[in-house]
């Protein structure tokens, strides 16, 4: 608990020192003992921790309620469920309705606000790559955490390139800390690609494995999450045979299954990492630290059968038509609710009273909440994940081997729905059934939007529920007008805006 704590504290230490990096010569004079110069920090082991801690705050987009691998509007995961068929919302804002329509634009702020976050981190990780390397500390762990802002580099510069294709990251930390520096235009697709997997091979050999990482240390990155990074990062260029490698490392590192889908999800498993690759580690008590997805999502009308709080805002739903593709008898669906209890223990039935949707609970309360920040931690990468990415990327490069079936077997076969027979379908069967596994399995994980367009349904899917906005370049969100502007058209602006 102590270390989450740290978090939030930490990143106002390392905004703090970027402002003191950059202010006026006249400002540098003035007495402050809340801000750090070059003369006052990276002096040891300590201002080490804390700058390679700070830069986690980008994994919520700090700055942004809810932003990140958070649960609001601002975070990709909401994001990336409403672009697709796992979201809807029942409030008024007209945001919500152009998520779903893919009804995007220059001014359309949340589209934007990935890149604008991210970005200062990308360059202030490179920054510190640089001065953690003048400081006197133990060699080794010195390396752990110049491994540690590696993997965070890749996987901001991932999320970044997601959404918004190749962009002008600074990897030169001379560039980077000079805001003089010329613009740079946006890489080619290919420097972009082998950036981020030169980032978190290089982490990899560094960091350590999540089964030797210290209990306190649990949500930094590990070789596992690195792995992980590759795998989707492999996936999105369809490099299958990479993706099918990486998972093969992966496998020995002693990961699996647990035995309940919603335990996963629940507060009580902070710190498991049999399944959970890499998480966000939350409390309720601290500034942009927080889980904001039961606020989200819980009804009104819900009652905690265990007596706890519930801050219940009752937005998002899952639509009836993607709800119904789940088999009845399928235990994800305990924390994706059609029904649920109210006062006295009396079920309501949401399809009944003309709800838009189901309800996907997915996370489990925390016991000392006392508002709409939770301290349940933010699932970002699991295993189950890696597994059907794996069975995926085997029978496109394979055909419907077993060891595909016996990867979504697995799967399925914890949901508790019949497994299916080697040979029951062919290459392009199997795919199907491994696309609807991925929404069975992972629903409001994060990983739909980028799922849907590898297989190329994202665009139509927009079409088919009748948005008359989407068309094939928003697969990319467009670069911020105002970088645009201010590098004089250095930095292009993304085809279709």
């Amino acid at each position: 608990m102590r270390r989450k704590k740290q978090y939030s504290k930490l990143l106002s230490i390392i905004l703090a020192f970027s402002l003191a990096q950059t202010s006026c010569e006249k400002a540098l004079e003035e007495k402050t003992y809340d801000r750090f110069s070059s003369t006052t920090f990276y002096l040891n082991a300590e201002d080490a921790k804390a700058a390679v801690t700070g830069m986690y705050g980008g994994m919520l987009n700090v700055g942004f309620y809810g932003g990140g691998w958070g649960g609001a509007n601002e975070g990709w995961v909401a994001q990336s469920s409403f672009m697709t068929d796992e979201l809807v919302c029942s409030w008024g804002w007209d945001g919500w309705r152009k998520f779903n329509q893919l009804n995007f634009s220059e001014d359309f702020s949340q589209l934007l606000n990935h890149y604008n976050g991210l970005m200062p981190n990308v360059s202030e990780i490179t920054i510190n790559l640089e001065k953690i390397q003048g400081v006197n500390m133990d060699a080794n762990l010195k390396a752990r955490y110049t491994g540690e802002l590696k993997a965070l580099r890749a996987h901001y510069s991932w999320i970044l390139y997601n959404f918004y294709g190749p962009v002008p990251i600074r990897v030169d930390a001379k560039e980077a800390s000079n805001p003089s520096a010329a613009p740079i235009p946006k890489p080619d697709k290919q420097w972009m690609v082998a950036q981020i997997e030169k980032d978190y091979k290089e982490a990899m050999a560094i960091v350590p494995k999540a089964s030797d990482l210290a209990a306190a240390e649990y949500g930094r990155f590990t070789k596992d999450a690195c792995l992980m990074g590759l795998m989707k990062l492999y996936m999105h260029e369809k490099n299958w045979k990479e993706a099918i490698n990486t998972f093969n490392i992966l496998k020995t590192y002693g990961h699996g299954l647990q035995t309940n889908y919603a335990d996963i999800f629940k507060y009580a498993n902070k710190g498991n990492s049999l399944e959970v690759l890499l998480a966000v580690p939350c409390r309720f008590d601290a500034d942009n630290s927080s889980n904001l997805w039961l606020a989200m999502c819980m009804p009104g009308n819900y009652v905690d059968p265990n007596g706890l709080s519930i801050t219940q805002w009752g937005g998002y739903k899952m639509p009836w038509k993607t709800y119904d593709r789940f088999n009845p008898i399928d235990k994800r669906l305990e924390v994706l609710l059609a029904k649920w209890p109210t006062t006295g223990g009396v079920m309501f039935d949401a399809r009944a009273n003309n709800y838009i949707g189901a309800i996907p609970m997915k996370y489990g309360p925390d016991p000392g909440a006392i508002s709409e920040q939770t301290g349940t931690d933010i699932v970002v990468w699991r295993y189950a994940d890696a597994m059907l990415l794996a069975a995926e990327a085997i029978n496109e490069d394979q055909g419907p081997v077993k060891e595909a079936y016996d990867l979504i077997n697995a799967v399925r076969t914890r949901a508790g729905v019949p497994t299916y027979a080697l040979g029951q379908f062919d290459k392009t069967g199997l795919r199907n059934k491994i696309m609807d596994e991925r929404l069975f399995e992972l629903w409001c994980e994060g990983s739909r939007r980028e799922d849907m367009i590898r297989w190329g349904t994202y665009i139509q899917h927009a079409k088919d529920e009748g948005s008359i906005f989407a068309k094939p370049e928003y697969v990319l969100h467009p670069i911020p007008r105002k970088v645009v502007n201010e590098t004089k058209g250095v930095v292009k602006q993304n085809d279709g805006y």
